[in-house]
């Protein structure tokens, strides 16, 4: 359901979408009975002339039974909801793929820098692509991220990839993502930073293999043409900013 409204667009995504609607539905069963029960009790017993009103404690056991039959049987739910959110938590949070590629993410009042590797695939090289609010990625590829924070808390939130992490100041935070759609897409900090909180979006790019391999060769040529005294003092501004 969710994904009618909000695309899907990583390899885990639906087992997000699949634990909100098993929420939903069971949640939506239990409400639609309740307040049926509700309304047929209301005028099942509602007052009547020359019928006088009954007094009920509560502690009758044929009365009871309204409410322990109900609790014993939400209670199950429960354990189905907490099975599977379990499940869910370990496949994301603790289980983490093998990568084939790395990027980092770095947050900051109030913006997202991204570090991509260059073309040889690997981050902290020579070769590695800066970008401000821009993430490249290629498209069917098992990513490790590496979250930080050089201020304050931030939230990385995907909502397509339905990846919501907080970045905490003098932490690197990793996990993972494959997308498997191909687009543009919102990148959002979803932990309230500032006064700018809410300018603090960016964009994430899902990318085919070939047209991710022509955007690192635009970027490399690119940063080839810049002033080397100029690449020197971002390159120094960056080791300092980390440190």
């Amino acid at each position: 359901m969710i994904e009618s409204l909000v695309p899907a667009a990583s390899s885990y995504a639906w087992e997000i979408d699949w634990i909100f609607t098993l929420v939903f539905i069971l949640t939506g069963f239990w409400f639609i009975l309740c307040e049926g029960v509700f309304f047929w009790l209301i005028f099942k017993f509602k007052a009547k002339d020359g019928q006088p009103a009954e007094y009920i404690t509560g502690n009758e056991p044929h009365l009871k039974r309204w409410i322990t039959i109900p609790h014993v049987l939400v209670l199950v739910c429960d354990l189905f909801i907490l099975g599977a959110a379990v499940k869910v938590w370990y496949d994301i949070k603790q289980y983490l793929p093998e990568a084939e590629k790395t990027v980092r993410v770095i947050g900051q009042q109030w913006t997202w820098t991204f570090v991509h590797p260059g073309a040889d695939g690997v981050l902290d090289s020579s070769d590695d692509i800066y970008t401000v609010n821009e993430l490249h990625l290629e498209n069917e590829t098992v990513y490790h991220y590496q979250l930080e924070s050089v201020d304050v808390l931030h939230d990385f939130s995907v909502p397509v990839f339905r990846l919501k992490q907080d970045a905490i100041p003098g932490r690197v935070i990793t996990g993972w993502f494959e997308p498997t759609l191909e687009g543009e897409f919102d990148v959002q900090c979803a932990e309230i930073c500032g006064i700018g909180h809410a300018l603090m979006g960016a964009r994430v790019f899902v990318e085919s293999a070939q047209k991710h391999e022509a955007w690192i060769a635009t970027q490399t040529a690119r940063m080839a043409t810049q002033n080397p005294i100029a690449l020197a003092a971002n390159s120094s501004a960056r080791r300092i900013g980390k440190e």
